[in-house]
């Protein structure tokens, strides 16, 4: 009996001893998982601190392509500013040329009239006036022929029937005085002929700054029958005077100096 109960008690023992490890075995592998995961949530809370570390270097490398960009309108604002100024210096360089080029742009009659004076100093008052007595401006055939009435001088065929100074032989009359010519006549020179020209010599004269001149051409039938009064008209000189018309641009009538 003796052997028996202690037997049962060693059983007893053993099994109570077995559940005790089993029991223990069994609370550390759930004890095991629990403090792992504070472990495994501890990883994921370094991995913003390492962001910065990963994301810090970005904006060095994006930096260094911006300094060059930064520095490209520099480098381009200088050929502006050379072109800029090469371009203010242009004109200073052009304004020698430009004088230079001044006689040549020169009105026509400025340079023609010193030869009229020369002309004038070499013909005399008594040769002047004797070919203004022979008409010499209708010496050539073809030439408008004397009238006795203003009216009489509109053309209905104004290019077949007018004549320049060179088909007429040259111009043979009385000259203007250069400092006369240059302040009243030419074609920057402006004026109304007013009254009515009155004939001379079969022809129509008119007088402008204390000359007189005779009108040795026809003037075209499509000008206003007024137009001695209403238009304005300058004098030019061509190897001999010319009366033009601001109106009709492109037609001169040819007219002498009276004496």
């Amino acid at each position: 009996m003796n052997i028996i109960r202690i037997a049962a008690t060693s059983a007893l023992l053993f099994f109570a001893t077995a559940f005790l490890v089993y029991a223990q075995a069994q609370k550390d592998e759930k004890g095991q998982p629990h403090e792992a995961q504070p472990q495994q949530h501890a990883q994921p809370a370094k991995a913003p601190a390492q962001q910065p570390q990963q994301h810090a270097p970005q904006p060095q490398q994006r930096a260094q392509p911006r300094t060059p960009q930064a520095k490209a309108p520099a480098q381009q604002a200088q050929p502006r500013a050379q072109q800029e100024k090469g371009s203010a210096l242009a004109p200073q360089q052009q304004h020698p040329v430009a004088n230079k080029q001044q006689p040549a742009r020169t009105p026509p009659h400025v340079q023609q009239h010193p030869v009229a004076s020369q002309q004038q100093s070499a013909r005399s008052p008594q040769q002047a006036q004797s070919w203004q007595q022979k008409r010499g401006w209708a010496v050539q055939k073809g030439s408008w022929q004397p009238h006795t009435a203003f009216q009489q001088g509109r053309d209905q065929n104004w290019a077949a029937d007018h004549r320049s100074w060179a088909e007429r032989g040259g111009y043979g009359g009385s000259y203007i005085p250069q400092d006369s010519f240059g302040l009243y006549f030419g074609s920057t020179h402006f004026f109304h002929i007013g009254a009515m020209p009155v004939m001379y010599m079969g022809y129509p004269r008119f007088a402008y700054r204390g000359f007189s001149f005779l009108l040795v051409d026809p003037w075209p039938g499509s000008w206003q029958e007024n137009w001695y009064a209403s238009d304005d008209v300058y004098i030019d000189f061509n190897n001999g005077y010319y009366l033009h018309d601001r109106r009709y641009p492109g037609i001169n009538l040819a007219v002498a100096v009276a004496l």
